[in-house]
């Protein structure tokens, strides 16, 4: 009787192996153990005719919940061997822990884009698109630059040999439309420009901007500044107020830098907006006469306005980031903070 207990501790110590078998490995324990002829088990099942009744009471119980438990360890291990392949075929490894599924969504500048296009688009403008190499012409010289202007210079634009170079503002794209289609014109550009810029908290040598472009007979600056504060106040809030500043581009007369009200203090000053109060969001101005010219337009007979802005600082002073290198880092963390926000695509 003690022989058959100490052999039933023994093939109990037996069930640990289980778990971590393979299929072969565990054929052969099955047999070993349970088999009909030799298994361990069985042999000692065999030999209780031969014990006193007590004896046999005593090592039946013992032998018959081992057997109990012999059998629900190898099914159980064979279950998760039938489904072991499966989940290889779809590249699960079982021994990994459990983790989150990460859902896609458009980036915040993406996001930024397509929002601003829309409100044009409602506004009445089509989505145009050019070429992100350009030549001197297109780049500057329809746009009125001087041939002595510092844009040209090799230190603030990216030249690709002779006079082709990656566009630094989308502004090409409008004389590309205006040569294309005759007026009534109403367009807005978005897409990638190339600057010689330090790659910083505020600059990037590659960002986005989004410029528009409206041409047709008795547009006034009335008609400008209308349109512009009507998108800041879709854009921000109604109650936005909006400011233009006299200034200066070779394509523009006369030209102005919008200002919107701080976003993050209310106008009331903070280190955003330098205690001002206010944050300049695009530079804009009635289209010159000779950018007209240039692509073959009567100015005499048409005149226009044009703007531009750059969609990562506005998404900066929306969501208040504080450097423009974690639009670009591609860190999960921080863009997950906006996908959820994802409006859909604009027209």
């Amino acid at each position: 009787m003690r022989d058959l207990l100490a052999a039933l501790t023994e093939l109990r110590e037996r069930l640990h192996e289980i778990p971590q078998a393979d299929e072969r490995r565990l054929q052969d324990l099955k047999t070993e153990i349970l088999g009909r002829k030799a298994g361990a088990l069985t042999k000692i099942l065999a030999a209780l005719p031969g014990l006193e009744p007590a004896a046999k009471k005593q090592v039946g119980g013992a032998a018959n919940a081992l057997k109990r438990d012999f059998e629900a360890a190898i099914a159980a291990r064979e279950r998760d061997l039938k489904r072991a392949p499966a989940a290889a075929a779809a590249g699960v490894d079982l021994t990994m822990p459990g983790r989150a599924s990460w859902t896609g969504g458009l980036h915040l500048v993406t996001q930024v884009v397509n929002e601003i296009c829309e409100i044009f688009h409602e506004l009445g403008f089509t989505r145009a698109v050019g070429p992100h190499i350009e030549t001197e012409r297109y780049n500057f010289y329809a746009l009125n630059f001087p041939k002595d202007h510092p844009a040209l210079d090799a230190q603030d634009s990216f030249y690709l040999g002779g006079d082709l170079l990656l566009r630094t503002h989308t502004s090409p794209v409008q004389i590309r439309t205006l040569e294309r289609y005759p007026p009534p014109v109403r367009v807005v550009i978005p897409g990638l420009a190339y600057r010689r810029d330090p790659f910083d908290a505020s600059h990037s040598p590659v960002f986005e901007q989004i410029e528009g472009l409206a041409v047709d007979e008795g547009i006034s600056f009335v008609d400008f500044k209308a349109t512009l504060a009507t998108f800041a106040r879709r854009f921000f809030t109604a109650d936005t107020r909006v400011r233009f500043r006299p200034s200066f581009f070779p394509f523009t007369e006369p030209s102005a830098e919008m200002d919107v009200q701080c976003q993050i203090c209310g106008g009331t000053g903070c280190a955003a907006c330098k205690q001002s109060g206010w944050m300049e969001i695009l530079g804009s101005g009635m289209v010159h006469p000779a950018v007209l010219e240039n692509c073959g337009v009567d100015s005499e007979r048409y005149s226009g306005f044009a703007w531009g802005m750059g969609p990562d600082r506005i998404a900066m002073a929306r969501h208040r980031i504080p450097d423009i290198r974690l639009l670009f880092d591609s860190d999960v963390r921080f863009l997950a903070q906006f996908a959820a926000g994802a409006k859909g695509g604009a027209r």
